[in-house]
């Protein structure tokens, strides 16, 4: 039976939804990959986002080819290269943020399904790959965005990277407590990242300019509340364009589908439905007659740029429509409600917590 599409009534019908997942399905290639548009390569990171988009707009069986070539592309460590090309790695570099987010899919798919085989089925996966990302966690709590083939390791964290590690890290703490197989380790990196997010967001590096560093904060889970919204304001004006989207640099007049999304998303979770709604509403002047959406539009030339239809911008939308329509269990992956909000923390060196207090998401 197929399972009941999600839709926002005078924006977006259950029709055009289950289009925009069959042009994503369209470019999944032979090996189950979801490259980012079609002759690019494969990220792990937008390929799982693709993935709970296709579960959310009804392509079931490609969304289970897309956790499978997750499973056979995991290396032995708990990594995965950087990118892949054509069915080969195309970058050996591991990155932390990519390999983190194989639990935020498998929770996601759990929420949606209730289909404990697959949990079982991806769980030494998701835990090979949150010890990899847990053990490059640096002094002030962020995590090293990379190691490269060589085995060293940059220990710059990235502010938007490790976000979404905090929501990855979670998610991988309720697969554990699902399967009754705690996991302290990472409930303790866990707390120190939550707090480095909220509290000493100038230790990352700086990545300012970039909108994903103003709202990932509050998209991983780590702020939320009145810190959440006040955060969201701080630079509101630097990056929306209305009746268009939201810049994805501030300095280029370049609005981008994917980001305009996620802010949505992240305004979804903190309450703030209407706007979320018009975010997504105005940003649909990127979608393509076969439902795919272009990546991006340089407003002062008019111009679509690049030429191109990228299955995570396509991802975005159908995660925001969800979210906003509340259509499957899987709409909350975002809002969190479902996943651990008291993780301890202790072990830190700024000082500023004492050892062994409690720290709460909201």
């Amino acid at each position: 039976m197929r399972p009941e599409l999600p839709a926002l009534p005078g924006l977006i019908s259950a029709a055009e939804v289950a289009a925009t997942a069959a042009s994503v399905a369209a470019l999944q290639e032979p090996d189950g990959a979801l490259p980012w548009a079609q002759g690019q390569h494969t990220d792990v990171w937008n390929h799982v986002e693709a993935a709970m988009a296709l579960l959310v707009g009804g392509e079931v069986e490609a969304a289970h080819r897309a956790y499978d070539w997750c499973l056979e592309t995991q290396r032995p460590d708990g990594s995965w290269p950087m990118t892949f090309l054509g069915g080969r790695v195309d970058d050996p570099v591991a990155e932390t943020n990519m390999s983190a987010y194989l639990a935020v899919g498998v929770w996601h798919h759990w929420l949606v399904r209730r289909d404990e085989s697959f949990v079982r089925r991806t769980w030494p996966a998701v835990r090979a790959a949150l010890d990899f990302v847990v053990g490059l966690q640096v002094p002030f709590g962020g995590i090293a965005w990379a190691r490269d083939a060589e085995g060293r390791v940059d220990d710059s964290a990235l502010l938007a990277g490790s976000s979404s590690i905090y929501q990855a890290l979670r998610a991988g703490l309720a697969i554990a407590a699902l399967l009754e197989e705690p996991q302290p380790d990472w409930a303790l990196a866990c707390g120190r990242l939550g707090h480095a997010l909220r509290r000493h967001r100038d230790l990352f590096l700086d990545k300012s300019a970039y909108s994903m560093d103003w709202y990932y904060p509050v998209l991983g889970g780590a702020v939320r509340g009145p810190d959440a919204r006040a955060l969201l304001a701080s630079r509101w004006h630097d990056f929306v364009v209305p009746g268009l989207g939201i810049r994805c640099v501030d300095t280029n007049p370049w609005v981008t589908g994917a980001e305009t999304c996620e802010l949505a998303l992240a305004l979804d979770a903190v309450g703030d439905q209407d706007r979320a709604r018009t975010l997504v509403h105005e940003m649909q002047h990127l979608r393509g007659e076969d439902g795919s959406y272009w990546t991006g539009y340089v407003y002062p030339d008019q111009a679509i740029w690049p030429e191109e239809h990228t299955t995570y911008t396509s991802a975005a939308v159908l995660l925001a429509v969800d979210a906003l329509s509340r259509t499957t269990p899987g709409s909350d992956i975002f809002r969190g409600s479902t996943l651990p909000d008291d993780v301890p923390v202790t072990g830190l060196q700024c000082g500023c917590v004492r050892s062994g207090a409690r720290g709460q998401v909201s």
